[in-house]
């Protein structure tokens, strides 16, 4: 299994990508995300996904720019329903913090926004990853509460946590409260938080 490829970036295109190392070249699908952050470069390193489609039993390499892009990769395709060609669909679309923003704060039209992603689908992908991206290594506090109210936000989950809730769920009221109210003061996230949990 091939975790990752490094070389020289022999072809990009917005949807896929050719490492040549040591005179093989190596050709990899990509998102719109792994495109903009290679586009320009002369040496490159992907990290690989490889996919079998239950169709016909081919093989497909999927190559990110970063192990957090392929972790929602992977993650997406978990979802009953999600396919490679959707999962990609999805990153092209948005932002690894716009989709965890998304899904932690239950935001289905911003999911249904993403071309072939339908109600149901869009309401699935909540309810499978919601948990998975609270407890994931990719979704620490830190990058939960990335803008202004960083500060308040985490001063707010520590304070929640010492009244004895769940980090989960903590985040979760938190991300919501913050979306409708991106500068709520400390005191504010906490009364609404415990309105919510």
């Amino acid at each position: 299994m091939i975790d990752y490829i490094s070389g020289k970036l022999a072809t990009l295109t917005p949807t896929m990508a050719v490492i040549d190392n040591q005179g093989i070249g190596y050709a990899v699908e990509i998102s719109l995300q792994t495109y903009d952050a290679l586009n320009g470069k002369a040496q490159a390193t992907v990290y690989v996904q490889r996919q079998i489609n239950p169709r016909d039993g081919s093989e497909v390499d999927y190559g990110f720019a970063t192990q957090d892009e392929r972790e929602l990769f992977r993650q997406i395709t978990s979802v009953s329903g999600m396919g490679a060609a959707s999962a990609r669909m999805v990153l092209s679309s948005l932002s690894a913090e716009e989709l965890r923003n998304a899904i932690l704060s239950e935001d289905v039209n911003r999911l249904k926004s993403v071309k072939g992603i339908g109600l149901k689908t869009a309401q699935r992908m909540v309810l499978e990853l919601q948990d998975k991206i609270v407890k994931g290594d990719a979704a620490s506090a830190q990058m939960l509460f990335k803008n202004d109210s960083n500060a308040a936000a985490e001063e707010a989950a520590t304070a929640l946590q010492m009244l004895g809730f769940s980090k989960p769920n903590i985040n979760k009221a938190i991300q919501a409260i913050l979306k409708g109210n991106p500068a709520a003061s400390v005191e504010q996230i906490i009364k609404a938080a415990l309105q919510r949990l």
